[in-house]
């Protein structure tokens, strides 16, 4: 079956009107062009679809993924290594998750933040870019000129940002992006020194970028009250998130650690992870850093990769409504095997927050995330919510065990945890994917200078053509 809405712009529609005044929606589609978008959508599907055993046949490593479902190594990196298993004579052995970034190991980078009760986001975007920590001039000198670029041209956030509002924050980030290109006299050099410039003030400005897109789709779109307030320079990065994202612009200092653990972690997770790869790909194709970053963001947007903590939130909620009583163990977990099964949750048969393409019986950013979280639950008074989370982890495999009748490994991802933390931070949901980007930015920004220094060639893997052979057939003999 196949559904088609089109939508009108009456002209001259004030830009500010959103959806509700300004677009008709015709439920009435003429019946001709519905049956001719029909018919092209099937010849399309045919077109495009090929035999799954002709992956087998060629030998196609399809996802770039070996049979044994590890990915296919493709360049080598020093910026982040993610570590979930163990190869013996082919074997995949399950083992505790590990993440280092530049050699440091993700649990001794966030314990020596927290154990000296600071920020560490912007250190670690040091770390990345500079492959070593900062001291304490460094750090300092690093903040300053973060703080220095954290802010637009003038007249760009009411021209790109408020003028033209978008219901998906993540599109309108990498359009945001974009429109820094025509800002920028030097946009299209590639020296090193120029991307690692670039690289600095897209950093700093995407924080004020995603608050400020959520202000204008909150405002044009829900027809809520407008906030604006101007950053401040001498906060840090989740201070400013929080600032500019909230009416008051006030927030708590457990608040301001739990979003900056939260950007840590998601800061770098290897150059395999599609945007990362995205980064890499587009890189290699000697293209300016705007149209990179931006491509970047248009990879993490997917469902796929950066907005899975929305589906574990749409879960949990169903699960409050379905469950009787979310505070009893056993009724979470039969609850848990009908997800499995198909028979609740949203069909799919996907638990999610659980299970990693890399991870196998632990990952390490939900375990750091899961601690913290714990604290923030019980300041917040939610506890009880804390607890189904809780659970989520630690049912699972059983139950996953149970429905597939053989053993499973399984452990929780950063996703369970990280939607939970943003909710309990009144973040929108609108901007739980966006503030994934401001933090991997810093990643990306690493690995877009890795490939320049280091790759020196277009990245161009290789497709097998499967299309039989076709004669052409003048028009009038079809």
């Amino acid at each position: 079956d196949y559904t088609f809405k089109i939508y009108f712009s009456p002209r001259n529609t004030n830009p500010h009107s959103g959806p509700a005044e300004g677009f008709t929606e015709v439920n009435q589609v003429d019946k001709k062009s519905l049956d001719l978008l029909h018919k092209y959508s099937t010849m399309a599907q045919e077109a495009s679809s090929i035999p799954e055993e002709l992956y087998g046949k060629w030998n196609v490593k399809k996802g770039l993924r070996n049979q044994d479902g590890t990915g296919v190594l493709v360049g080598l990196t020093r910026i982040g290594s993610v570590h979930g298993y163990i190869l013996d004579d082919g074997e995949k052995i399950p083992a505790e998750g590990a993440l280092s970034y530049r050699g440091i190991d993700l649990f001794d980078l966030c314990r020596g933040i927290q154990s000296e009760g600071r920020f560490g986001f912007e250190e670690t975007v040091y770390l990345l870019l500079f492959g070593k920590l900062p001291d304490t001039h460094q750090y300092n000198k690093f903040c300053e000129l973060l703080g220095t670029n954290r802010n637009l041209p003038e007249m760009f956030l009411e021209n790109m940002i408020q003028h033209s509002p978008s219901r998906d924050i993540m599109n309108k980030l990498a359009r945001t992006v974009l429109a820094l290109y025509p800002y920028d006299d030097a946009a299209e050099d590639n020296s090193i020194g120029n991307i690692l410039r670039q690289c600095i003030e897209i950093i700093a400005k995407l924080p004020l970028i995603a608050a400020y897109a959520y202000q204008a789709k909150n405002h044009y779109y829900d027809r809520n009250s407008l906030f604006i307030h101007h950053p401040d320079p001498s906060l840090s990065t989740s201070e400013t998130l929080l600032m500019l994202t909230r009416p008051d612009g006030q927030f708590t200092k457990l608040e301001a650690e739990l979003l900056d653990l939260a950007l840590v972690l998601h800061a770098e997770h290897g150059g395999g992870n599609n945007s990362a790869f995205t980064i890499h790909l587009v890189s290699s194709a000697d293209t300016d850093t705007y149209s990179t970053i931006a491509a970047g963001i248009g990879s993490l947007k997917g469902r796929k990769h950066g907005g899975a903590n929305i589906k574990v939130m749409q879960m949990v909620r169903q699960l409050k409504l379905d469950v009787k009583d979310w505070s009893d163990k056993d009724q979470i977990y039969s609850y848990l095997c009908s997800i499995l099964r198909g028979e609740a949750g949203d069909g799919s048969g996907l638990i999610y927050g659980m299970g990693h393409a890399v991870y196998t019986l632990s990952d390490p950013r939900a375990t750091l995330l899961r601690d913290r979280a714990e604290e923030l639950a019980r300041e917040k008074g939610r506890l009880d919510d804390y607890q189904i989370y809780k659970w989520i982890e630690e049912l699972t495999p059983a139950a996953m065990s149970e429905v597939k009748g053989r053993p499973m490994t399984t452990c929780a991802n950063v996703d369970l945890y990280s939607g939970f933390v943003y909710e309990m931070l009144n973040i929108p949901e609108e901007l739980y994917t966006p503030i994934f980007a401001v933090s991997r930015m810093a990643g990306w920004a690493a690995h877009r200078l890795e490939e320049v220094i280091t790759g020196g060639k277009i990245i161009r893997p290789a497709y097998k053509s499967v299309a039989e052979k076709s004669g052409y057939i003048p028009l009038n003999q079809r």
